[in-house]
């Protein structure tokens, strides 16, 4: 078929759990796409990284943090079409980082246990991620 031309992001999607088993967000910049809402924090795979590059350049750019990509754990994947753009949620787990975590972007940052998840806004596509993460935290 063809034709329509949208491509598919292919996003680093990390899901930080700190020690106390608490989740971080990020609270999307209202100027962009799903604006104002909160997400696991991580970015788009460039072409020539692998899942655990994006994912360690994303979190130091956006967090100030250094992650061990030994320590990332898959958690799943989601495919989800929003009509304008398709994305690809290449979504892991990272118990372990180095660093205090900052909105270098100016985001607004959160710790959240499991159980106020459902009290967040997140974008659709973040709706299979949150029912895995309760799975596996439960």
């Amino acid at each position: 078929m063809g034709g329509s031309g949208i491509k598919q992001i292919h996003v680093a999607v990390g899901v930080i759990l700190g020690a106390d088993g608490r989740i971080l967000l990020a609270k999307r910049p209202e100027h962009l796409h799903m604006g104002g809402r909160w997400e696991f924090p991580g970015g788009k795979v460039e072409e020539d990284e692998s899942i655990q590059q994006a994912m360690a350049r994303e979190l130091k750019e956006e967090l100030d943090i250094d992650i061990d990509v030994k320590a990332m754990e898959p958690l799943i994947e989601v495919r989800h079409d929003y009509g304008d753009k398709q994305v690809f949620l290449d979504t892991w787990c990272i118990t372990e980082f180095e660093g205090i975590e900052r909105g270098v972007e100016g985001q607004e940052l959160a710790w959240v246990s499991v159980a106020e998840l459902p009290e967040y806004h997140f974008p659709d596509a973040n709706q299979p991620i949150l029912t895995a993460l309760q799975a596996r935290l439960s």
